[in-house]
C-alpha cells in the first residue's frame, strides 16, 4: 500500500537552501493577495488604474478581480492567449505536437561535505530530448511560481507531500517520481502552462546561469494574479453579465458534485485495499489451514480408502492460501492506478473553489457597477468595460472547463479500461488455480460411489 506521507511537516533537507536573490523559497503569494493587496496591488500601479482599490469591498477568500475588470491593458500579439469557439464550445489554443516529459533517474546527492543528501531527479522533455535535472525543492519553486501566475484562472494540483522519515527509502523514492511523473505530464497537456515561460525554463534550461536568471526573472513577474486575464483574448462575441452568472452556476454545481463523488470512490477504494490485504486475505489463509489440518486428522484414521479425500482437502487448502496472496496483491495491479488518478482528480477539484471565487466576486462587482455610475465614481464607459472584461473571464472559464471535461474523459476511460482488465486477469488466475480443485472433485466422486453398499 502507499505509505504515510507527512502533510505539513518541514523537511529540512529539502528546504535548507536560499533562493538566488538571499530569500527563502517559501512564501505563497495567496496570503498577500488575500490581503487585499500584494501582487495585485504591485500589478495596478504598473498598469496606473485610477480607481482606488478600496472603491469596492474586499473579497476576504480570492483575490480582488477589480484591478483587472478596470484595467485597459492590451498585450503584445506574442503576449495573447487566444481562445476560440469550438465544437464543444470556447477552447484554448492547443500545440500542433504535444508536450511530454518523462520523469526518471532518481539519484542521491549530497552538500555540505556529506551533511545533507537529497534526491535528484533527471527530466527530459520531448521537444528537445535533452536531460535536466531537478531536486524536489525546484518543483516546489514551480509549483508556487504556477500557482501564483495562473491560479486565478487555472487548478494548478498540489505537489506529493513532504515527508521527514524515509525519504531515501526505495518505495518512497518510487511512489514519488510516479506521482511528480503524473503531475508533469498533467501540466505538459495543458495548452496555457506548458507554454508559458517558467514552465520552459525548468524544462530546456542551459545551464546553471540560465536557471538562476531565469528563476529571478520569473520570481519578478507581474502579470499574474488577476492580471492573467488580460492577456487572454476570446475571438468570440461578448457575453451578458446575466449569461456568465448561469454558466458560473453550472460549472460550481458540477465542480462540487464530482468532488463528492471522487472522494466517495476514492474512500471506497481505500476501505476495499485494507479489506484485500486484511480480513479477507486472513480469511483465505484460514480456510486453507483449516482444510488442511482436517486433512492431517483424517490422516490418521489408517483407513485405507480415505487417500483421495485427504488429498483433496490438502491440495484445495493450499490453493486457498495461493488465493490469499493474490486478493493481497491484486490492488497493487489494479486499484493503485484508479487511486492515483482519484487522488489527481481531488487536487484539481480542490482548486475550483478559488476560482469559481474569483469569478463571483467578478460577478459581483459587475453588478455593483451601476449603483457607482449612479453615484459619479465610475464613468459609464468603466462599466461597460467591466462587463467586456468579465465575459474574458468566462470565456477563460469555459474554456479550462472544456480541457477539464476533455482529460477527465480521456483519464477515466483509459484507468477503468485498464482496472477491468486487471480484474478479468484475476479472476482468470483464480478460476486456473480452481480447476485442480474441480478434477479432484471428480475423482472423489468416483471414489465415493464406488465404497458405497
Amino acid at each position: 500500500m502507499f505509505l504515510p506521507c507527512l502533510s505539513g511537516s518541514i523537511d529540512d533537507d529539502e528546504w535548507d537552501d536560499e533562493s538566488d536573490d538571499g530569500r527563502s523559497m517559501g512564501g505563497n503569494s495567496w496570503s498577500q493577495t488575500e490581503e487585499g493587496g500584494g501582487r495585485i496591488q504591485r500589478s495596478a500601479a504598473h498598469h496606473s488604474v485610477k480607481i482606488s482599490l478600496n472603491k469596492f469591498p474586499v473579497f476576504s477568500k480570492a483575490p480582488n478581480p477589480e484591478v483587472y475588470l478596470l484595467s485597459k491593458h492590451l498585450p503584445k500579439q506574442t503576449d495573447r492567449l487566444p481562445i476560440y469557439m469550438g465544437e464543444v464550445g470556447p477552447v484554448w489554443l492547443y500545440p500542433q505536437s504535444q508536450l511530454d516529459c518523462v520523469v526518471a533517474d532518481p539519484k542521491k546527492g549530497s552538500k555540505m561535505y556529506g551533511l545533507k543528501s537529497y534526491i535528484e531527479y533527471q527530466i527530459t522533455p520531448n521537444s528537445t530530448n535533452r536531460p535536466v535535472n531537478h531536486r524536489y525543492k525546484h518543483f516546489d519553486w514551480l509549483y508556487e511560481r504556477l500557482t501564483e501566475k495562473f491560479g486565478c484562472a487555472l487548478p494548478i494540483p498540489s505537489l506529493p507531500d513532504k515527508q521527514v522519515t524515509g525519504r531515501f527509502e526505495d518505495e518512497f523514492i518510487k511512489m514519488r517520481m510516479e506521482r511528480l511523473q503524473a503531475w508533469m505530464s498533467r501540466m505538459c497537456r495543458h495548452p496555457v502552462v506548458s507554454n508559458s515561460d517558467v514552465f520552459q525554463l525548468f524544462l530546456t534550461y542551459k545551464d546553471e546561469k540560465d536557471w538562476k536568471e531565469g528563476k529571478r526573472k520569473a520570481e519578478k513577474d507581474e502579470t499574474a494574479g488577476v492580471m492573467i486575464f488580460s492577456y487572454m483574448d476570446p475571438e468570440v462575441p461578448d457575453l451578458e453579465p446575466t449569461e456568465v452568472e448561469q454558466r458560473y452556476e453550472t460549472y460550481s454545481r458540477f465542480t462540487r458534485s464530482m468532488d463528492d463523488g471522487v472522494k466517495d470512490l476514492h474512500s471506497v477504494s481505500h476501505l476495499h485495499w485494507k479489506r484485500c490485504t486484511g480480513p479477507l486475505q486472513k480469511e483465505y489463509r484460514h480456510i486453507g489451514k483449516a482444510l488442511q489440518n482436517l486433512s492431517s486428522v483424517f490422516n490418521t484414521s489408517g483407513y485405507q480408502g480415505e487417500a483421495t479425500l485427504t488429498e483433496a482437502l490438502m491440495t484445495t487448502g493450499k490453493i486457498y492460501e495461493e488465493i490469499a496472496e493474490i486478493v493481497a496483491g491484486q490492488p497493487k495491479k489494479d486499484l493503485h492506478y484508479l487511486m492515483e488518478t482519484n487522488n489527481e482528480y481531488k487536487g484539481l477539484l480542490g482548486c475550483f473553489p478559488d476560482i469559481i471565487g474569483v469569478q463571483k466576486a467578478a460577478i459581483e462587482k459587475v453588478k455593483d457597477a451601476d449603483r457607482l455610475v449612479a453615484m459619479n465614481k465610475i464613468a459609464p464607459q468603466d462599466k461597460h468595460n467591466m462587463a467586456k472584461n468579465l465575459s474574458t473571464m468566462s470565456y477563460a472559464f469555459q474554456a479550462e472547463m472544456n480541457h477539464f471535461h476533455s482529460n477527465r474523459i480521456y483519464d477515466y476511460n483509459r484507468v477503468m479500461q485498464f482496472y477491468l482488465q486487471e480484474q478479468v486477469k484475476f479472476y482468470e488466475t483464480v478460476s486456473k488455480l480452481g480447476l485442480p480443485i474441480y478434477l479432484l472433485t471428480l475423482q472423489m466422486c468416483i471414489t465415493c460411489k464406488g465404497n458405497l453398499y
